[in-house]
């Protein structure tokens, strides 16, 4: 089903038929099997839901392992490349906002990866999200965020760019607006003669604590990464853990 939504589509076609190439880093067994274990084992026995699911990098290991998967995308492009990696429908998707469209069913572990919370640019929109997940989950269950920390420690005074990717294939930079908390991020791939800039709204843990909290949701567990490295003032990024209450 399609659900109205006003959340702008980064991920167009253009976007969508380069995006596993462009983030294949993120696909290699290191990053993805830390990923999956942990998914696995806080779904059990239950089902996990992926809120924007995209081209299905954690969501078809997730479901090779035995747990059924259903996920949320905005981008049909996207989905359409997931569809074409999975012609039997391991996983299952519904078409629209993360923010408010509703999957069939109830889930032990709802998950958000790869900062994508950020996509949404309000802080009203990244509310909703947090509470859209805590609606679909059991007792007990879990609402799982891989996000970045803010880079602003590494901004002089008055300044607003931070690169994190300079090579001849690419180069990656952040912008930041440490007023309204909007950021940019922004990619020039010069041998390919593309270039893309995404919007997001950046926000630290203690603020997505407070969504959590808005939500219902208490805090389990906050590691660095999948491969629950502890979390550190110098961290570059969070894998945390909310759980529902059994009530």
């Amino acid at each position: 089903m399609t659900i109205p939504t006003d959340q702008p589509n980064h991920f167009d076609e253009a976007v969508a038929a380069a995006y596993d190439t462009d983030v294949a880093a993120m696909s290699a067994p290191e990053v993805l099997g830390p990923t999956v274990d942990l998914l696995a084992g806080l779904a059990g026995d239950g089902a996990a839901l992926e809120l924007a699911v995209g081209t299905g990098r954690v969501a078809l290991p997730l479901a090779a392992r035995g747990v059924p998967v259903h996920g949320i995308e905005l981008s049909e492009a996207m989905v359409a490349r997931l569809r074409a990696k999975d012609p039997r429908g391991a996983v299952g998707v519904t078409i629209g906002d993360m923010t408010t469209a509703r999957a069939p069913g109830s889930y032990r572990v709802a998950y958000l990866v790869f900062n994508t919370v950020a996509n949404v640019t309000t802080q009203e929109g990244q509310v909703a999200c947090f509470r859209n997940a805590a609606a679909h989950l059991e007792p007990g269950g879990c609402f799982v965020v891989e996000n970045g920390v803010p880079q602003l420690q590494r901004l002089p005074r008055g300044e607003r760019y931070v690169p994190f990717e300079v090579t001849p294939e690419h180069v990656g930079f952040d912008e930041y607006d440490v007023v309204t908390q909007q950021m940019w991020s922004h990619h020039y791939r010069p041998r390919e003669g593309r270039t893309m800039s995404v919007p997001f709204r950046y926000a630290w843990p203690a603020e997505l604590d407070l969504m959590a909290q808005l939500a219902g949701l208490r805090l389990r567990d906050r590691w660095a990464g999948f491969d629950r490295s502890p979390f550190i003032a110098t961290s570059p990024s969070h894998v945390s853990v909310w759980e529902k209450p059994v009530r």
